[in-house]
């Protein structure tokens, strides 16, 4: 493509590029603590009904003094099916004769039992406090954990279908570093909730920031590299998103409160906020967009930062308009995201895509929300999770040039559901097994999840485009020395004008015919 001739006189890989995933990379890994926040912030600790004999200090009674807690405890909360101290419920009175254990009161009536009317008692050794402990999200309103995450990802889904257009009306810099100020503030908000519905709303800002910040930072990386560097460039990513895993697990473990983790894990994004102002708009977009002069300023600034001392010659106006003629062209006719279901073919390749995308994320995100399912030990969980997926996430790299993309992201998503489906069968108490499936299916997910990355960013639209340009540039140097254009030139100017038309609609048809081809060889 034209535009990648130009990637060659900046620079590919150079000091830019490399300042640039400096600055992009701690924001994917402090953007991932933010995303996984409600594994701890809203862990559940342990849990029990407040009892008055046995959390009352000001109660003194002679006939409770001699017994132990463990047996006020007996006292006063029923056991459940698992014989443990049941976590709903309490004894409306207290059952002295389960003191008795000669087993005299075998044929005893059931005692009465209540909720609990006035809170409950939590296990502060792992946390000190959570949102579950700071506004009682157990028992009948435990649900109210799923709201929250839901509402996180619901605002990641709105950010994602508003996040583009806004990126591409307005450039991806500037977008970028609206959300990053929008979570600091909606993030440090967050930790000062003083009730649920103000955090949830919080919650459901910062998810419309956070997924525009993950789609528009590798964006500016990705358009200022050369196609071949790109796998590289999105693995790299990737990996970066695993190791803002093993952050917050370390984080987590340090501050256990949640109002103190949640600070923590936003203010750096205020850090981050003024360190962007260094980063360079895509000069692609610039130039598309009718601003040519900001977007040679833009390859000049980093073919100045790239050492390249000979580009200032090259780099001219003229030399970009004549290079970039067939995109400016094409970026005449607008375009919607309609225009991606309009052929049979391309409409059969988005929808594919998007149910691959689904088929990965799901399980991804499914394992890794639900740490506490696998022991109580979530820490662990999470920084070992992160460890895994970090090391799988390099696999694509090196599979995909032998084995192929299509059949690489086949394996992969196979051995994602195998592991799930093989973990649906093993019991509850064997544990250990469970948590070696669960870390199997989540390392394959992130490596299909990165293996589906490069897949996406090599066929939409990148192969198509790059595809028609070279068959363009066939047609036009072949013509140079055709009969075509000495006739071209003894034209008249209306007999000009209807050639052009006539050539413009040739290469229309050229690039649907391409474009066919190439889908269906993919």
């Amino acid at each position: 493509m034209a535009f990648q001739e130009l990637l060659d006189q900046v620079g590919d890989l150079g000091k830019y590029q490399i300042l640039q995933m400096v600055l992009i990379f701690p924001t994917l890994m402090m953007l991932l603590c933010q995303i996984f926040l409600e594994n701890f912030t809203a862990a559940i600790p342990g849990h029990r009904c407040w009892v008055n004999i046995l959390d009352n200090d000001t109660v003194s009674d002679n006939d409770t003094e001699i017994l132990s807690p463990d047996a006020l405890l007996r006292i006063s909360i029923p056991m459940d099916s698992d014989l443990r101290p049941d976590k709903c419920h309490r004894f409306i009175h207290p059952q002295w004769q389960l003191l008795h254990v000669n087993g005299t009161f075998t044929n005893m009536t059931e005692p009465d039992k209540e909720t609990c009317l006035d809170g409950w008692v939590y296990d502060q050794s792992s946390f000190p406090s959570t949102i579950i402990t700071e506004w009682d999200l157990v028992c009948s309103y435990q649900s109210q954990k799923s709201v929250v995450q839901f509402l996180f990802m619901t605002g990641m889904l709105v950010g994602g279908l508003i996040g583009g257009h806004l990126s591409d009306r307005f450039g991806r810099k500037l977008i970028l570093r609206w959300c990053l100020l929008q979570l600091t503030i909606f993030g440090t908000s967050a930790a000062f909730a003083p009730t649920f519905l103000i955090y949830c709303l919080l919650r459901f800002l910062s998810g419309c920031a956070s997924v525009i910040i993950l789609i528009n930072g590798p964006l500016l990386i990705i358009e200022w590299i050369r196609p071949s560097s790109k796998v590289m460039a999105i693995t790299l990513m990737s990996c970066a998103l695993s190791l803002g895993q093993m952050i917050l697990g370390g984080l987590a473990f340090l501050f256990r409160g949640w109002r103190t983790l949640q600070l923590v894990v936003s203010v750096p994004f205020l850090v981050i906020f003024f360190s962007s102002r260094w980063l360079v708009e895509p000069a692609r977009w610039l130039i598309i967009n009718n601003k040519p002069e900001e977007g040679l300023k833009a390859l000049r600034k980093v073919a100045h930062i790239n050492g390249m001392k000979n580009a200032g010659d090259i780099l001219t106006m003229e030399g970009l308009r004549s290079s970039m003629q067939d995109e400016l062209e094409a970026a005449q006719t607008k375009t919607t995201v309609c225009d991606l279901f309009c052929t049979p073919d391309l409409r059969k390749r988005i929808c594919l895509l998007l149910f691959v995308r689904f088929a990965t994320i799901v399980p991804f995100y499914g394992i890794t929300i639900n740490l506490q399912h696998f022991g109580s030990n979530i820490f662990l969980f999470q920084v070992v999770f992160g460890a895994l997926t970090a090391l799988v996430r390099c696999l694509p790299l090196l599979v995909q040039n032998h084995m192929g993309r299509r059949t690489t992201q086949t394996v992969f998503m196979f051995l994602v559901g195998l592991s799930i489906l093989a973990n649906t069968f093993v019991p509850q108490e064997m544990q250990t097994l469970r948590v070696a499936l669960a870390s199997a299916g989540i390392s394959f997910a992130a490596a299909s999840s990165t293996s589906f990355s490069i897949h996406l960013i090599e066929l939409i639209p990148t192969v198509l485009s790059k595809e028609f340009s070279r068959k363009v540039k066939e047609i036009n140097s072949s013509v140079k020395n055709d009969k075509s254009l000495r006739y071209f030139q003894e034209l008249t100017g209306e007999e000009k004008e209807n050639y052009e038309r006539k050539t413009k609609y040739r290469n229309f048809l050229l690039y649907l015919q391409t474009s066919k081809k190439i889908l269906l060889e993919n």
